[in-house]
């Protein structure tokens, strides 16, 4: 189970401290189903039900998609890819031999980027995934059009037997299409917003193309939410939520997540939008920004420092290293490096976290360290459930519904206004 120490925020508390009473309140909202957005909280059960129905039918698409291709293009935005892209880069930052390779488009509009990913995928054999609830979203509707051309010049006649589509489960034009030309389908559920879905079809799917045992994930996620439904201050959801609130009270109103793995920066983008887009509303709100440690720390580590007293940090933590690389020992010593010879890269990294830690507190930046327990499927498993089960009752405990994003709609009505799409205005 994750783990949460609050050590390096305590000191930036209210006298009274994290407000474990209204955590409570908001724990027990979100599992009664009586808060706002209470028709988009199945994300609670969703392993249980996926694990019962669709899984196995999961795993034996990737298996068949494996078996034939190169590649996977994965058609989507935002929680339609977000997810599964922070998986993969986290579990599988290079493809094994002979694995697939896995591509993201459909979550812009740059000609240079989907350029570039034609000519990586070149002549190679590949497969579609396209996500989409509705399958009219601008972005993934034209990638989609864009690759449904090249699979059809290049298949001809079975160019179908290469879509696989995540979508609706009754309606909606992506359905219809699906159903008309005989694509095999996935579900987005009802009861689940996009950015919650990743341990559905949407983003289990794409993980196991990569090689990534979806089955060890589920059955994780499982026990992680278990563990996270029973009520009470040891509960690290409850921990992280009532310590950012209580720190957004005091004025820290941008919190930075950080992590000294460069391969979870995927994660952290998949992490801003589930709590910008569940929280930021009604004019309140944390604003999520992340940064990459060691790197940023000698750029942006500058402002964390010294720039203004407004940000708390979030450390995201691995107990345990996939593996190690001890400091060679040079005669010369020309760049003064032997008195760290001999030690494992992974020690220096985590004496260079606790430095930096205590270095920020003392500069007035609120720390708070989240630990998982190794960077595998049961460590990533666990820290999407903590997170999403502490943004919902972070949501609640600020007066928000978590599960709804009406701000989202603003630029597409302009955009479409402006593309001249009919009836828009």
């Amino acid at each position: 189970m994750v783990k949460v120490d609050l050590s390096g925020a305590n000191a930036f508390f209210t006298a009274a401290g994290p407000d474990y009473a209204l955590a409570s309140l908001a724990h027990q909202t979100l599992l009664d189903r009586s808060g706002l957005g209470a028709d988009f909280t199945g994300w609670v059960t969703l392993p249980r039900k996926i694990k019962e129905t669709e899984l196995d039918r999961i795993v034996a698409a990737a298996d068949k998609i494996r078996a034939r291709s190169k590649a996977l293009v994965v058609i989507g935005i935002g929680g339609s890819y977000l997810g599964a892209r922070g998986a993969i880069e986290l579990l599988r930052p290079i493809p094994a031999a002979g694995d697939p390779k896995v591509f993201f488009v459909g979550n812009g509009l740059s000609a240079d980027y989907l350029n570039d990913v034609l000519a990586q995928l070149g002549e190679d054999d590949f497969d579609v995934n396209v996500i989409s609830k509705s399958g009219t979203t601008l972005e993934p509707a034209v990638s989609f059009r864009i690759f449904r051309e090249l699979l059809a010049k290049k298949y001809g006649a079975k160019a179908d037997e290469h879509i696989f589509a995540t979508t609706d489960a009754r309606r909606g034009a992506l359905k219809s299409l699906a159903d008309r030309q005989g694509w095999e389908s996935f579900v987005v559920p009802d009861d689940v917003g996009g950015r919650f879905s990743v341990l559905s079809a949407v983003g289990l799917l794409p993980m196991a193309v990569a090689g990534i045992d979806v089955k060890a994930v589920v059955d994780a996620a499982i026990r992680e939410l278990d563990a996270l439904c029973v009520p009470g201050r040891e509960n690290p959801a409850w921990q992280y939520a009532a310590a950012r609130q209580n720190l957004y009270n005091k004025g820290y109103g941008v919190e930075i997540l950080g992590c000294y793995e460069p391969s979870f920066r995927f994660m952290a983008e998949w992490w801003k939008q589930l709590y910008g887009e569940s929280e930021g509303k009604d004019g309140k709100g944390i604003f999520p920004a992340s940064v990459e440690y060691t790197a940023d720390l000698h750029s942006m580590g500058q402002f964390i420092q010294e720039g203004p007293r407004m940000l708390m940090e979030s450390v995201v933590r691995f107990a345990k290293a996939r593996s190690g690389y001890e400091v060679p020992f040079d005669e010369a010593d020309g760049d003064g490096l032997n008195y760290i010879a001999g030690r494992d890269l992974n020690e220096v990294c985590r004496i260079a976290a606790d430095a930096v830690k205590e270095a920020h507190i003392s500069g007035g930046v609120p720390n708070i360290v989240i630990e998982a327990g190794a960077r595998d499927e049961e460590g990533f498993a666990a820290l999407v459930c903590f997170f999403e089960f502490a943004c919902a009752i972070s949501g609640y405990m600020s007066g928000v519904n978590p599960f709804n994003q009406p701000g989202v709609e603003a630029y597409k009505k302009n955009m479409f206004r402006m593309l001249g799409k009919p009836g828009a205005v």
